[in-house]
């Protein structure tokens, strides 16, 4: 079993001209593998800060990230190798494919640069990637990611971070940059891999409705700070927090949301 532990971190970030601005706050949680919990909170509340520090992009003030109980490198193989345990599914699909390289080129990438498979199964492995988020790889493979929709890029996007075959998945905000009609088929095959290939996802959200249909536990951030913790049924039933409950008004009712977008057709490859 894999588990990733986030354990006591805090960032603080230096303002010029200012006190120091406190991004985190003794945050901790524990994420392992064929688990997915929900990181809920506004703008501003912290969540990008811990994908930051998950993928090492950030480092934190103080705390540590453990992996297997052994605190992850810093720099060099070990980076490496905790990198292609951990990937991450970016929320902007415009921006996190090169529009310059071919769909081809962004999966050939990490298969080449992790050595996941031979040489000569490369172009296999890419059409195999293609097929597991339900793509056509005669249809998209050569095709550069402008002449792609938003949500075949964010599918395309989702199966370079399959490529590696990490165990952790560090989804940020995944579907907020696709058109409503679309967002469900794109979670519902997060939500299928997830479960098909034992990952363990921390699916980053400001949306209650998702987190409580496609989580097991819900973390709210408010301020830097984890307000409440726990299963999803019960944070979003019955709500301890004041933010969570302010939160819950402000969202859409799950079941109506669920039902209406379950309701219009929508393609499997759109």
């Amino acid at each position: 079993m894999t588990t990733l532990e986030f354990r006591n971190v805090s960032k603080r970030y230096r303002v010029r001209g200012a006190a120091p601005m406190l991004a985190l706050d003794d945050v901790s949680f524990t994420l392992r593998d064929r688990q997915t919990i929900a990181l809920v909170g506004q703008s501003g509340s912290g969540k990008s800060t811990i994908a930051k520090i998950l993928t090492q992009l950030e480092t934190a003030t103080s705390g540590e990230v453990l992996l297997d109980g052994v605190p992850i490198p810093r720099h060099g193989r070990g980076l490496r190798r905790y990198r292609q345990q951990l990937r991450m599914v970016f929320q902007d699909p415009f921006a996190s494919l090169n529009p310059y390289h071919s769909i081809r080129y962004h999966l050939e990438r990490p298969l080449q640069l992790d050595r996941v498979v031979p040489r000569g199964e490369v172009d296999a492995e890419v059409r195999r990637l293609l097929e597991r988020v339900r793509l056509d790889p005669a249809t998209v493979i050569d095709r550069r990611p402008h002449e792609l929709s938003g949500g075949q890029r964010q599918r395309v996007a989702i199966a370079r971070a399959l490529a590696s075959r990490p165990q952790l998945l560090v989804a940020d905000e995944p579907v907020s940059m696709l058109d409503v009609s679309i967002r469900l088929g794109v979670l519902n095959l997060l939500a299928d891999l997830q479960r098909e290939e034992g990952l363990g996802v921390l699916y980053i959200t400001h949306d209650l409705a998702t987190a409580r249909h496609f989580s097991d536990e819900i973390m709210v951030l408010h301020h830097g700070r984890v307000v409440e913790h726990g299963p999803a049924d019960d944070v979003i039933l019955r709500p301890q927090h004041e933010y969570t409950r302010d939160l819950r008004a402000a969202s859409p009712d799950p079941e109506k949301h669920f039902a209406d977008a379950s309701a219009r057709p929508f393609g499997d490859i759109a």
